[in-house]
């Protein structure tokens, strides 16, 4: 069994294994550091910390399976985020009684949508949602015959979908492209860097919040963002894609350093963008289902933006797959 598992690691791309490595490296620090602030401030209470450290080590742990174990494990996982995005997004949004065949309807697309993930057809997923469901839920709304609130049902129905499944759909899909592409790490190890570049980015704005945030970017929005903590976010991010890049994907030059400087920004416009949604709902966290992080949503919200701008720019600058 030892030596079936030294097979199947050798086997995976050496960048793909030192970057879960590091990942893995930066979680048992961050438990060490949660263990010993109790000792230095008694005072405060890190509960929270520690559930979010908790929380992260399964989700690493779930996406480091699905990205070691190939393309379907990683469809099947984000078809399962993809159902549970949705559904949070759904229940807050406080869908009219009258449109529960819709709600059925939009759940079903998810099937659809991950099935030509699964098939590789991408012709097929790239306008299924944006274009034929965009067309078929509000003739079926219409159908029903109940037009109070149409429009605002209709277009809470369409940006769901377009977020919670459509955009997240392009990890997924990107798990699609071949060995026959120019990646240095293989899909996976385009996958990995997505999924750390986008954290990281979100980590560092916070750490950059808390330790120079003193002007204030978004106060009606987010209060409690920054431009320091964007800034610092930013230049953090675009500094790992930069230098990592080269290691996990195909591009360099121009396509590197426009998904550099490009892709921390998206970051931070998915954030931010769920927490207007949020805020409208009248609502702090879309569930409780992650313990110290809030809903899966709220952990999600910045890979919403980033994997589809990270998806095109790799299919325009270095995969003939897309």
């Amino acid at each position: 069994m030892i030596d079936t598992a030294i097979r199947f690691f050798s086997a995976q791309p050496p960048a793909l294994i030192w970057g879960l490595a590091g990942v893995l490296g930066v979680l048992t620090l961050a438990v060490g550091v949660s263990a010993l602030l109790p000792r230095l401030h008694p005072q405060k209470d890190y509960a929270n910390l520690r559930q979010r450290i908790g929380s992260w080590w399964i989700m690493i742990v779930l996406l480091a399976t699905a990205l070691l174990a190939g393309w379907p494990a990683v469809t099947a996982l984000f078809a399962v985020i993809s159902f549970i995005a949705l559904r949070e997004f759904l229940s807050l949004a406080h869908m009219r009684p009258e449109d529960r065949l819709i709600v059925l309807a939009a759940y079903l697309t998810i099937p659809i949508s991950y099935g030509f993930v699964a098939a590789d057809i991408y012709g097929f997923y790239l306008v299924f949602m944006p274009v034929y469901v965009f067309m078929f839920l509000p003739f079926a709304m219409a159908c029903i015959g109940q037009t109070r609130n149409y429009l605002p049902a209709a277009s809470t129905f369409h940006w769901g979908l377009m977020t919670c499944v459509y955009n997240l759909g392009f990890v997924a899909m990107l798990m699609r492209a071949p060995n026959s592409e120019a990646l240095p790490a293989g899909a996976a190890g385009a996958v990995f860097l997505l999924l750390a570049a986008t954290e990281a980015n979100d980590v560092a704005q916070y750490v950059w919040g808390k330790l120079t945030g003193r002007h204030k970017i978004m106060p009606k929005v987010s209060p409690n963002k920054t431009w320091e903590g964007f800034l610092g976010g930013w230049a953090t991010s675009a500094a790992l894609i930069w230098f990592a890049g080269p290691l996990f994907t195909p591009l360099s030059g121009m396509g590197l350093a426009i998904l550099a400087l490009s892709l921390p920004v998206a970051g931070f416009a998915g954030d931010v963008t769920m927490s207007a949604v949020k805020r409208d709902l009248g609502v702090k966290d879309t569930s409780a289902l992650i313990p110290g992080h809030g809903g899966l949503l709220d952990r999600a919200d910045s890979l919403i933006f980033t994997a589809p701008l990270y998806f095109h720019l790799l299919a325009y600058y270095g995969l003939e797959h897309f």
